[in-house]
Formats: structure tokens, sequence, C-alpha cells
């Protein structure tokens, strides 16, 4: 048996305890296997998609000029601190570095966060080992690493979540060690860990607040023997260095993150639900991630042997969008009589960690509707089914080893199956417009523009661009003013500065895929009431031929007309 940090038990020669120690290295082998299966089954997700813009946006706090809702001035640098009022400037301190030694790239923003999700998947598997065992353990950790949701939030995390699950999980098997051995160093570096995911991302508060219900409602005798006021002021003072950017600034900004985030509605809940179901079934992101049969120009042919094998499972499996996953969460409830002991409280433990956490999503107005909100609540899922089943197996005697393997076989397949039709209609139909390949094209085509200013007018360009070209090109908001309903004197004046130099140039989506529809046509309506037209520079299409970014600029009406350049 291993503690909560997974140490090897003492060497020994008598045969029980190697076997003992061969059960703990094969259920390690096990757990790295599934390490392996999560990041190379995300590897060829990483260049099939786009930037998109949300993904991008902790480059904002890597490359000048830096903007966010709280930059620290210095003499010669800006450092970012927050980026927006509930999300931190965690994930961009990392990158800086990883950017400055890489490179900006699709391969050196995606890839390390799929690191971090194996990561978070081994720590997953030792604090399961710690609370249930070696068998409850490598089932919860092969079921989360086949999960196609959190596979995919974590490739692309423009949630983002992949440190989330990171710091969740290092925080959770840290507390654990303490739990065993009263090591106050790892209560101390728990809680660090658990303060820096509330710097990441604010919203963090439901996954803790749920993990605090939780555990009082589980352990709340024991917690309370174990609390002595040395260890209280050890907990306090690591959570709060841990979170000590976000109270900065808050502190600076009078709340802001309370005041811009913590409201309250219930009329969405039935909506809530659905997704919650959607992101259990692993169909949730289908349409949204990627094109859909019908919506490009051309089908794109497989190409080398991975794409052509993958289009034939898909074929042969008839192309599933939704996993078993939700029907075996189901029936790990309905087996958890069988279960006994710790196994049972892990199981209860779980429930009511992912029933709080939950519960404060559906009541937040604007909030817990997303997959990346709802993804939160793993690994709570899995440790529910690895316990359950693992518990259900041992009743089973001799045959519940071969019975739990066959049902995890099932339940991986069926959860790679959904993984592999994301990735044969990937390939192709390429992705939606929020993950357009175009984004590609369209930065290289800016990176020689002649251009003084590129005034992005609709959402989800100017992040991706500035990440893409390391914040040298000149981009600036140019829908500010076109998204109000009425114009004041100073708007007017801004937007005739705005379209009267030709080295003002202007990028939108074409008409089918506008994000905020008529904004383009309200400010070429406007230039065209000062005597100047638009002229279209050139039109930026996607692999798989559709017309998807417009570079435009405004000249004199009695300019003579010039035909567009179409860029692939």
């Amino acid at each position: 048996m291993t503690d909560a940090a997974g140490e090897l038990p003492a060497n020994s020669q008598s045969p029980a305890s190697l076997l003992r120690l061969w059960a703990e290295i094969r259920s390690r082998v096990f757990a790295i296997a599934a390490c392996g299966l999560f990041f190379f089954a995300g590897l060829p997700f990483v260049p099939r998609l786009g930037i998109q813009n949300d993904e991008a946006l902790f480059a904002y706090g890597v490359f000048p000029p830096r903007s966010g809702a709280y930059i620290l001035h210095a003499a010669h640098f800006d450092l970012p601190i927050m980026l927006m009022s509930y999300v931190g400037a965690l994930k961009s301190w990392i990158y800086m570095p990883l950017f400055g030694a890489f490179g900006a790239s699709v391969w050196t923003t995606r890839v390390p966060m799929l690191a971090a999700g194996a990561a978070s998947i081994w720590l997953f598997y030792l604090f399961l080992h710690g609370v249930a065992g070696k068998r409850a353990a490598v089932a919860g950790c092969l079921l989360l690493a086949a999960d196609p949701i959190y596979l995919l939030t974590t490739c692309f995390d423009w949630g983002p979540v992949a440190l989330q699950h990171l710091l969740v999980m290092g925080g959770l098997v840290l507390i654990l060690r303490f739990w065993r051995r009263r090591l106050e160093l790892a209560l101390a570096g728990g809680f660090l860990l658990l303060g820096l995911m509330m710097w990441d991302k604010a919203l963090a508060i439901w996954s803790l607040a749920g993990f605090a219900l939780a555990s009082m409602l589980t352990q709340g005798r024991m917690i309370g023997a174990a609390i002595t006021p040395r260890r209280l002021a050890v907990t306090l003072s690591a959570f709060v260095l841990g979170a000590i950017p976000l109270i900065a600034y808050n502190l600076q900004m009078r709340a802001a993150t309370i005041d811009q985030t913590v409201a309250y509605d219930i009329r969405h809940i039935p909506q809530k639900l659905r997704v919650l179901e959607s992101t259990a079934d692993g169909s949730g992101l289908f349409g949204w991630l990627n094109g859909e049969d019908g919506q490009a120009r051309h089908a794109a042919p497989s190409h080398g042997v991975l794409q052509r094998a993958s289009a034939a499972i898909a074929s042969l499996t008839g192309n599933p969008r939704r996993s078993w996953m939700l029907y075996a969460f189901c029936a790990a409830l309905l087996l958890t009589p069988l279960s006994r002991g710790s196994e049972r409280r892990a199981i209860v433990f779980a429930m009511l960690a992912m029933a709080g956490a939950w519960a404060l999503m559906a009541v937040t107005a604007n909030a817990g509707g997303g997959l990346h909100h709802t993804i939160l609540l793993w690994p709570l899922p899995q440790m529910v089914m690895g316990v359950s089943f693992a518990a259900a197996s041992r009743r089973l005697g001799r045959s519940g080893r071969p019975a739990l393997a066959a049902a995890l076989i099932l339940l991986i397949g069926s959860n790679l199956a959904v993984l592999n039709t994301y990735y044969a209609t990937t390939v192709r139909n390429g992705g939606a417009i929020n993950w357009t390949d175009a984004i590609f094209a369209l930065s290289r085509s800016l990176k020689t523009h002649p251009a003084r200013e590129f005034y992005c007018v609709d959402w989800g360009i100017m992040g991706s661009l500035h990440l893409l070209n390391r914040g040298r090109l000149p981009l600036l908001v140019g829908s500010d003013e076109l998204s109000r309903p009425e114009w004041t004197s100073e708007d007017r004046d801004h937007l005739a500065a705005m379209v009267s130099r030709p080295d003002h140039v202007f990028l939108t989506h074409s008409p089918e895929f506008e994000f905020f529809p008529g904004l383009t046509a309200r400010l070429v309506k406007f230039a065209d009431t000062l005597g100047y037209r638009r002229e279209t520079l050139s039109i930026v299409r996607d692999t798989h031929d559709r017309p998807t970014f417009e570079i435009y600029h405004f000249v004199s009406a009695d300019r003579p007309v010039s035909g567009p350049s179409m860029l692939p």
C-alpha cells in the first residue's frame, strides 16, 4: 500500500511484499499509460484548428503592448496581474519564458497545456490511490484520460481550464499527504496551489466551495480534531500568498471581481443541465469546435496513414457523437451500495463536491452555461466511477478483475470513438468560425502589409493576431463606437479619423461569418457620408475554400476601383 503521495513500500524480501511491490509497479504503469494516451491522443488535434480569440487571451500579458484589467507599470517593464476581473495572468507568466525560448506558434501554445493535462491525470491517480486504493485509481485515471471533452478543452484551453485542473489536483494530493503524515509543509504547499488556482481564475471558488462542503460533511469531526492555531495560520497564509495578485487587484479596484461576477439568475438552469449532459456524453463541442458536413465548400480528402485510419474507423463505428459515460456514471451510482468504508466515503465526497460546485454554477448569472465551466467539475465523475466500479469488482471475487477490465475497455473505446469522430470531422470540414485556420493566412498576409494601423471591426480576430505576431502588429479595436446605438460627437470624430486615411486598414469576417453582423455595413455607410468608399484589398479563405476574412480600407469616392486579391 502507498501513502497519499504514492511512495512505494519499504523494501522487503518476503513473497507478500514482493507481490505488493509488483502490484504497485503494475498500477503505476497503467497510470503512466493513461497519461501517455491523453498526451499523444491530443497531438493530432494541435495543428488542425486556428488559434481562437479566447484561447489567445493570455498573450495580452506576454507580448507588449501588454493590456488587461490590472497591469503594474515599472520603469522599463509592464507586469500583468489580471487579464480580466476574474482571470489572472498566471498563464501569461508561465508562457513568457516558453515563448521566449521556443517562439509563439500553435505548437508552443497548445503542447504545454496538453502536458499540464497529462500531469493532472497523474496527480488524479495519486489522489485516488490515497483515498480508495490502486484499482480505483487505475480505473479512474484511464476513464479521465480518454474523456473527449476533458482532452479537447485542455488542448485548446479557451476556458481557461488546464491550469485549474492541474492546480486543484496538485493541491488535493499535497493536502492528502498532510492528512496522512501531518507534514505542515505539504499543507502549506497544497493551499498555496489552491490560492494560485483562485488567481488563475476566480471562478475556482465554485470548485473550492464544493470541496469544502464535501470535506466538512464527510470528514468534519476529524478535520476539527486536526486544526490547531498554527495549522490554521499556515493554511491561511499559504492560500493568501497564492491568491495575493487577485487580492491586490480587488483592493485596488474596490472588489471588482465580486462586483462584476457575483450575480444570481435561476432562469437558465434547464439549459445548464443540458450543457452538463453534453459534457458528460462528449457531444457538446460538435459544430462549435469543428465545421459540420455541408458547411465547407469542399470536404478535404484524408492524407497520410493517421487521417485515412481515422476516417475508416469513423465510418466503421458509425461516426458516434455520444459516449457511454453518462450511462456509466448512472450505473456507478446504482452500484454504490456495494462499496464499503473509505470507498463509500470517497464516492459521497465526490458527489457532494460535484453537487456543491454545480449548484453555484447553476445560479450564477452569465456563467456556468458553457462546457468550459462544466468541465471544471472533472475529474469528480471519474472518481465516482473509478471507486464504484472497483468496489463492485471486488464483490465478484476472481472474476472481478476481468469484469472490470472488460467494462473499462468498452467505456474507453466508447470515449475514443467519439474523440475520433471529432478528429475525422475536423479533418474533413475544418474548424468552425471560432477556430478557423484562415487566421494563419491572415496573420502571414499582415506581416508585410504597409498599414499604419489595423482596426479589428469584428470579434474573434485581434487576440489571435496579437499572439501569432508576438504583439508586433499595430492592432486596434475598431468596433467600440460601431456597437453603440447612438453616437456622440466624439464617436463621430473618432470614426472620421479612422476612415480618412488609406493606410488605416480594417479587418473583419466575411458577411456569412460575422459574429456581430452589421458593423462593417454601418461603418461603410458612415464613410459614404464623408465622401469615402470601401475598397477591398484581399479576401482570406480557409483551407476548405470558405471566404473567411476581408481586408479593406477607405479611399476617396472618386478614386478608380481596383479588385481584391484572394489569399488561401
